[in-house]
């Protein structure tokens, strides 16, 4: 038998754990969410620096390119500024498309974290 004193002890202990473990969970998504939109980033930058690389485009084309890939993969808003640029990669030409977006830190809404990736890709030759 129980004694009174220890009625609803339970409860108690349940929630000050949940009131740990719950904001530790979502700090963990958060982060997931915030490095899955860097490395999506990351992937649709070099794709859309290989494409400019090949022998029948430019700039212009890869910086379409990466912003489909974002759009296909994220949403429109994480395409917003994408520049590609040709640069000397190991002396060799190449060319480098950068991508910058604002990632919200705090779920859907709060403060954000500025990312910033860049992909190379060297240009084919004739």
């Amino acid at each position: 038998m129980r004694a009174r004193g220890s009625r609803g002890a339970a409860i108690v202990d349940f929630v000050l754990v949940l009131a740990v473990l719950v904001p530790l969970f979502l700090g963990i998504l958060q982060l997931a969410l915030v490095l899955l939109v860097r490395n999506t980033l990351t992937a649709a930058a070099s794709e859309g620096a290989r494409y400019a690389a090949t022998l029948d485009r430019d700039e212009s084309d890869g910086e379409a390119r990466t912003r489909a890939q974002i759009d296909g993969a994220l949403a429109a808003k994480y395409a917003e500024d994408v520049d590609a640029r040709p640069v000397l990669i190991d002396g060799a030409p190449g060319i480098e498309v950068t991508v910058r977006a604002v990632v919200p830190a705090l779920g859907l809404g709060g403060p954000g974290i500025s990312l910033t990736v860049t992909g190379h890709a060297i240009e084919e030759g004739p």
